[in-house]
């Protein structure tokens, strides 16, 4: 198996890279800590050209090809951000790539990649079906296979993230790191134990791809499912992540999809800052065990903002309902002239905004006399939604809160 990189390894990739990829700001965020009760430093890997972390891995794995496999061209296999990134960095180099990704992947993150001058071939609906694809596809044309997270000059180039995290905040207790195939962790757990032994190393993956969790404990927990964090939705990690991981003993935490899409709607609302899911697992994480962090300093990575615009839209509109802004009520009513009349009279009192009404008189359990009329609101605050269901029923209505969870 390859060597794992050392801190003399991703301080040349340091070097190699730099210039090349922004070195992002590190910033600490008052509301979010105030929230967590940890003291919250945020690197915006997101501000990246092409919106990811995965930049510094591909350019400083570029780099070190020579001339004859340069002209060969490259491949890759990615959900998206590795394969707009060794697009964007093939092309500026002169390198002419190929990139396998699942038919399932973000409009996005395929046009996008497109864009950067990559061929682009979609294969299967998860990554691994994309990267078994990509292997064939090396062996028949003779392409240079650039693995998104088991390579060692991949992991130095993703360990330059913490040199940078440390050397801006030393006295970090802690790295909340998402974790996909590992690579991020890996290189970033080599830099800051060199840097800083006794730092904790956190990885975190969606609930419903616990791979590496499963790697590092043995355990075997279920798989699969529809997650928003896509970009870490792997069903294989690495090998050699795997055992880099293992020997940092490092610590994984999984996320429920309700924490990845507040942390996602939180990073929008209070740092303005569009976060992708997998970009927003660690600060999901933070959110889920506050108690854990409490008191402590902890760095965390935005590692991409390479979301669908609708799929945000959604994401937000969710969080306004989960938190009592957006509700639907199924107002149960006589069906006859000014019943409707009735009903939106007390949205009026009450100060909430109608967005949409819907009559259901045939499917409904009511007698043929009667109606089920659903009306979505939008108030300044859930105490308005409390009021208008308040007022209803003291009016005689039955009243249905339609609920996310």
């Amino acid at each position: 198996m390859m060597q794992p990189p050392t801190i003399d390894d991703i301080r040349a990739a340091a070097k190699r890279i730099d210039g090349a990829v922004i070195r992002t700001p590190m910033l600490m965020s008052r509301t979010l800590s105030e929230i967590i009760g940890a003291e919250v430093w945020l690197k915006f890997e997101n501000l990246q050209f092409t919106g990811a972390f995965k930049e510094r891995g591909a350019l400083n794995k570029l780099l070190q090809l020579t001339d004859e496999e340069r002209a060969r061209g490259v491949i890759a296999a990615s959900a998206g951000n590795h394969a707009q990134a060794v697009a964007y960095h093939a092309k500026r180099l002169g390198i002419p790539a190929t990139i396998v990704m699942p038919a399932t992947t973000p409009t996005i993150k395929v046009s996008q990649t497109a864009g950067h001058g990559a061929q682009v071939v979609l294969e299967g609906v998860m990554y691994d079906d994309a990267h078994d694809k990509a292997c064939e596809l090396a062996l028949e044309r003779g392409f240079v296979f650039v693995h998104p997270f088991d390579d060692a000059a991949v992991i130095a180039g993703q360990g330059t993230l913490g040199l940078e995290m440390l050397a801006d905040v030393p006295d970090l207790d802690v790295l909340v790191v998402p974790i996909g195939g590992g690579g991020l962790l890996s290189g970033i757990g080599i830099a800051a134990r060199a840097l800083k032994p006794d730092i904790e190393l956190i990885g975190v993956e969606a609930e419903l791809y616990p791979s590496m969790k499963c790697a590092i404990e043995g355990c075997a927990l279920p798989l699969g499912g529809d997650t928003l964090a896509e970009g870490i939705a792997v069903k294989q990690p690495g090998q050699l992540t795997s055992e880099i991981l293992k020997e940092l003993k490092v610590e994984v935490m999984l996320v429920a999809e309700r924490d990845l899409e507040r942390a996602v709607a939180m990073l929008a609302g209070i740092e303005k800052s569009v976060v992708e899911g997998a970009g927003a697992a660690g600060l999901a994480a933070l959110l889920a065990d506050p108690k854990r962090f409490a008191g402590r300093k902890v760095g965390t990575i935005l590692c991409g903002g390479n979301i669908d615009t609708h799929l945000l839209a959604n994401v937000l509109v969710r969080d306004l309902v989960r938190s009592g802004r957006i509700a639907r009520l199924r107002v149960a009513a006589h069906d006859r002239p000014g019943a409707l009349a009735a009903i939106t009279a007390k949205f009026e009192a009450a100060g909430v905004n109608i967005i949409e009404i819907n009559h259901s008189r045939i499917f409904t359990r009511l007698p043929a006399k009667d109606t089920v009329i659903e009306v979505e609101g939008e108030a300044r605050d859930p105490a308005a939604i409390d009021e208008v269901v308040v007022m209803l029923e003291s009016a005689g209505f039955h009243v249905e809160r339609a609920s996310l969870d």
